[in-house]
């Protein structure tokens, strides 16, 4: 099946990011692989976002780095069987921001390509991945501002409980896809 037409492959050169699909691998939140193939998409609008964020980043000499862009619901759904946690993880039965290729976890690296300390790791299930929480030193107060700043510029809405974690706005406006639906074959 041929690959949905509103969504947009993110891959070096076109976006000159570094992609670290960590559901790709056993270094997420379930401790094994969720996608059988590494491959990020976004929809259109999201992909014209992103090159704003990647463009802003690159005048500080800094890039981007995608933990996660669009997730099939069937990858929603292994997530939330895992962790059905409402203050990380959408409801599959609602849909995620994600599963419409409106969504993108994301971090910054510097030129030698060190991600920015953030306080804590991508899908830190705790407060500390809070944008507002206070409990992180003011060098990582400052790379989570840097981050929101180059972010919302872009035109991107945030999470609050995510760091890391950023929607266009009114995400539902957007269709649900399974990997079926998008072509993807990461599942």
């Amino acid at each position: 099946m041929p690959l949905n037409p509103r969504l947009v492959e993110i891959a070096p050169p076109d976006f000159p990011v570094l992609i670290d699909l960590r559901y790709a691998t056993d270094d997420n939140l379930t401790g094994a692989p969720i996608y059988r193939r590494a491959a990020c998409f976004l929809n259109r609008e999201a992909a014209d976002l992103l090159r704003r964020a990647i463009a802003l980043a690159a005048q500080m000499d800094l890039r981007l780095k995608i933990f996660d862009a669009f997730r099939p619901t069937e990858a929603a759904w292994a997530l939330w069987n895992h962790t059905p946690d409402p203050n990380f993880l959408a409801d599959p039965r609602k849909g995620s921001p994600h599963s419409r290729g409106a969504a993108v976890d994301v971090t910054l690296v510097d030129a030698a390509g060190a991600e920015l300390d953030m306080g804590t790791g991508f899908d830190a299930f705790t407060p500390l991945a809070f944008h507002g929480t206070l409990d992180i030193t003011p060098h990582q107060q400052k790379n989570r501002a840097l981050l929101l700043g180059i972010m919302t510029a872009a035109g991107w809405d945030f999470y609050r409980n995510e760091w890391w974690h950023y929607q266009l706005f009114q995400p539902r406006r957007f269709p649900l896809l399974s990997d079926a639906d998008a072509g993807t074959a990461m599942m």
